[in-house]
């Protein structure tokens, strides 16, 4: 500012110091443009603190002692105030030479509580909230939470929900935040429609969908609540569903949620295209590589000329493609599909383009997300190693190893641009989820009667990926109490180390005529030879007891009364190559195993057993299996006990009884046991019309028969034959929320007279 040197500038001087302060006073949005005053801030006071130290307010100031009356750098002062969230009014003033900081703090929150909540607990709500016990209260965030509360409710299927935050004032300038909430009827979905469809029913497109009708035995399920995140989800499985199924040109047009006037239910309105169906054409390899033959990659390829084409065939193809290359040493490769698609003949034609690609190295490897996890316990499942050449399927097999793991509720792993144009970065990013079980159960087994169980088990303990296990199970005819531990990499290399300790009892009197008591402990160790063959050694010391035999009992199992021990070591060769263990829908699985008992204690013989599965997807849910499983024992210089014997029968070979089908002794007619069998299994799993897949219920029609024997038929007190058994019959699974619910219902068709038979099987098991 110019100095002034005449009357009249003394005069504008003077009136402009006069009402600076009013200036100063108004809020930043009335105030005029602010020019420099000259006059220095001798001091800054601030006044109204109660919890707040005034120190922690100069610190936020812009403006300092010793700086001129500047309204910009005082309009930043205020704003960075109110910025803190501390304050609910900041006002700043002139006192003479002095800046006055008159602030008025938010209040403490003393308690948050949350009021007329029943289908959402307090400690679900709490996570989702901001605010918690002394935190600043301010408005903004309560508005945020309580919108917060509103998208979990809704969520969770309740549209009508209403939240209402309630303050109560406390001494100290301390407050209590109550949230009044109004949960407000269920909001489902009544109808699902679909528009322009004509080569699937309605029906069949609900299932293909996550999205369900709100129906009386969807109580178990959250899927008939609208989630427009689901909807947007479900069009894409719509678009998937039509592309298996050689619509190449389908998509959806629309997608609309309407609710209805009584606000309880959503009409759900999907508008369809779906084109003409189309065929694979030719199909070709064209590679470029040096010292590769295409004909050893056209096994790989999936889809036929002249089958309906799926778009799933593509990226299977470039996956299987891709792996069998870098098996074959190829780490630096690409594979392109060009697609032609001819609308008039209505077939579409891919070649594969094998090339060569970038030759990339990984710079590093970088892990992020696992919280408890230890990093070593990641980078283990690893298939390259920093410095190792790039290769896309051996970081496909590694993303598998990964969620096989189980410890981590997402897995992402992504490759990016390193340090220099050869070197890239491997970013894992993994979201970890729980992996400690308490398990509760409580059902009805046919073999069994009514059981419960209970059990412990930690996956990932200490996060060293180690597996504990304790539980317990007591049934009409058996207890049984294990304790396992497992180290999935002992001393640091992939070799399984793991014991098991167990103690089982049996009542056998219905079957044999005496009970069973087994404890013991098993020592093991399992290796990888390759990605799939796996062999494992076992070494077991058990006592058994035969005790408690019913008046009359066979003299076979009266030879066997008392107490024995059994030391036994064991092998096990397993090729898995199915899509899952627990369910199998593709691949086969083959173990080959046996142990051998008499390095100590009293049992003398070798025991081998087999067992082999193939399974097919004929077409979506229905899948074919044949099974085989065999084994056979003989005694070294003795003959074997009843102990030690085979029972077939119950789920193994369905239609007759737990040990119904092998030897007898001819009075009192005791199942004997036997010491050889070889039992197969044909089966077809199918979905059930009119039954929406959203159920988890699915049928099956099965065959299965097989040999058994092995005993002296020569002795005239026993009764056995080696003639086939066979069984026909169907059956249900329901894969039900509380666990898995089997019912069989076979009819034996080659039997012999003296076998124990049965028509109807349940296994049931709740887990909660």
């Amino acid at each position: 500012m110019k100095r002034v040197r005449n009357g009249f500038g003394w005069l504008v001087a003077a009136v402009l110091i006069a009402v600076s302060p009013a200036v100063l006073a108004q809020p930043a949005q009335q105030r005029p443009s602010p020019t420099a005053s000259g006059l220095i801030i001798e001091t800054i006071r601030v006044e109204g603190t109660l919890r707040i130290d005034p120190e922690t307010v100069l610190s936020y100031l812009t403006v300092k002692v010793g700086e001129p009356f500047d309204g910009i750098t005082v309009d930043q002062s205020l704003k960075a105030l109110f910025a803190t969230g501390l304050f609910r009014d900041v006002v700043m003033a002139r006192d003479g030479r002095s800046l006055v900081v008159q602030v008025d703090e938010n209040p403490i929150i003393n308690r948050v509580a949350f009021e007329g909540n029943r289908r959402l607990e307090d400690q679900v709500l709490e996570r989702e909230t901001q605010l918690k016990v002394r935190s600043v209260y301010t408005r903004t965030r309560v508005q945020n939470d309580a919108r917060r509360i509103q998208e979990l409710y809704r969520r969770s299927g309740r549209f009508a929900a209403q939240i209402e935050p309630k303050i109560i004032n406390l001494p100290q300038n301390r407050i209590d935040l109550v949230y009044e909430i109004t949960e407000g009827p269920r909001t489902g979905i009544g109808k699902i429609n679909f528009i322009g469809n004509r080569q699937f029913s309605d029906g069949r497109l609900r299932e293909a969908i996550q999205t369900s009708e709100s129906t009386w035995y969807n109580f178990l399920s959250s899927s008939d609540n609208y989630d427009p995140d689901r909807l947007a989800f479900d069009r894409e499985q719509l678009r998937r569903f039509y592309l298996r199924n050689g619509y190449a040109d389908f998509r959806v047009q629309s997608a609309v949620a309407e609710l209805n006037p009584n606000r309880d239910a959503f009409l759900i309105s999907f508008a369809v295209e779906e084109g003409e169906r189309y065929r694979w054409g030719p199909i070709d390899i064209r590679a470029t590589l040096r010292d590769l033959d295409p004909a050893q990659l056209r096994a790989r390829i999936q889809g036929r000329e002249g089958d309906w084409y799926r778009a799933d065939d593509i990226e299977d193809t470039i996956r299987l493609i891709t792996e069998t290359l870098g098996n074959l040493g190829f780490a630096f490769v690409e594979v392109e599909p060009v697609v032609e698609r001819n609308r008039e003949q209505r077939t579409i034609s891919v070649t594969y383009e094998v090339r060569e690609g970038p030759k990339v190295f990984v710079e590093r490897i970088d892990i992020t997300g696992n919280v408890r996890t230890l990093d070593k316990v990641v980078r283990r499942e690893f298939r390259l190693a920093e410095g190792d050449a790039f290769n896309a399927a051996r970081l496909l097999q590694t993303r598998r190893q990964l969620n096989n793991l189980r410890f981590f509720s997402r897995v992402e792993v992504t490759n990016t641009p390193g340090s220099q144009p050869d070197r890239t970065v491997i970013n894992v990013k993994v979201e970890e989820t729980g992996t400690g079980e308490i398990t509760f159960g409580a059902g009805f087994s046919t073999a069994d009667g009514p059981l419960g169980q209970v059990g412990i088990r930690e996956r990932n303990l200490l996060g060293r990926g180690q597996e504990l296990g304790v539980s317990a199970l007591i049934s009409g005819k058996r207890n049984q109490f294990d304790i396992n531990f497992t180290e999935p990499y002992f001393l640091d290399r992939n070799v399984t180390a793991g014991i098991d300790l167990f103690r089982v009892e049996r009542d056998l009197r219905d079957q044999s005529s005496f009970d069973y008591r087994s404890t013991g402990f098993r020592p093991r160790l399992g290796f990888a030879i390759t990605e799939r063959w796996r062999q494992a050694l076992s070494y077991t010391l058990r006592q058994e007891e035969v005790t408690n035999l019913q008046p009359g009992a066979s003299r076979f199992v009266r030879e066997s009364q008392g107490t024995r021990i059994t030391s036994a070591i064991g092998t096990d060769f397993t090729y898995n190559a199915v899509d899952s263990v627990i369910e199998p829908t593709d691949g086969y699985l083959f173990v080959l195993g046996g142990d051998l008992a008499g390095l100590g204690g009293d049992a003398r013989y070798a025991r081998l057993r087999s067992r082999a599965g193939w399974y097919y997807p004929i077409a979506e849910d229905y899948v074919f299996s044949v099974r085989g499983d065999a084994a056979i024992i003989r005694g070294f210089g003795e003959k074997v006990v009843i102990t030690d014997r085979f029972f077939p029968g119950g789920d193994q070979l369905r239609g007759f009884r737990s040990g119904g089908a092998g030897a007898r002794d001819r009075v009192t007619r005791d199942s004997l046991g036997s010491e050889y069998y070889a039992i197969a299994t044909i089966e077809q799993s199918l979905p059930i019309p009119g039954v929406p897949s959203s159920l988890g219920i699915s049928g099956r029609f099965f065959g299965e028969g097989g040999f058994i024997g092995g005993l002296n038929r020569s002795d005239p007190l026993i009764l056995e034959s080696t003639a086939l058994r066979a069984s026909m019959g169907v059956g249900l699974n329901w894969r039900s929320p509380f666990g898995l619910i089997r019912l069989d219902f076979p009819v034996p068709v080659l039997k012999e007279n003296f076998d124990r038979t049965e028509s109807f099987r349940i296994s049931f098991g709740t887990r909660f």
